[in-house]
């Protein structure tokens, strides 16, 4: 459903995970019922992409990641990311 709506595929959006510059920020917003991060980074290819995830835990020593959305980001994005 997000390859189609926003041309990003998942398995795309984690290299943004992979990036040591990746900025993370807690999404006060959207984070009722679940607490949701926004990671801005970059991939392979240099396309910087926003993706809004959950840290999911399910022991003291296993923490995953589920991808809620992933999208290109926007100019005004890419411009955040650099500084």
């Amino acid at each position: 459903m997000n390859n189609v709506k926003h041309n990003v595929s998942f398995e795309n959006a984690i290299e943004v995970f992979k990036d040591a510059l990746a900025l993370t920020i807690y999404d006060e917003e959207h984070s009722d019922t679940e607490e949701r991060w926004i990671t801005l980074g970059k991939t392979s290819n240099s396309n910087v992409l926003l993706v809004v995830h959950t840290y999911v835990e399910y022991n003291s020593n296993q923490t995953n990641i589920r991808i809620i959305s992933a999208r290109k980001a926007s100019n005004k994005e890419k411009k955040y990311y650099q500084k």
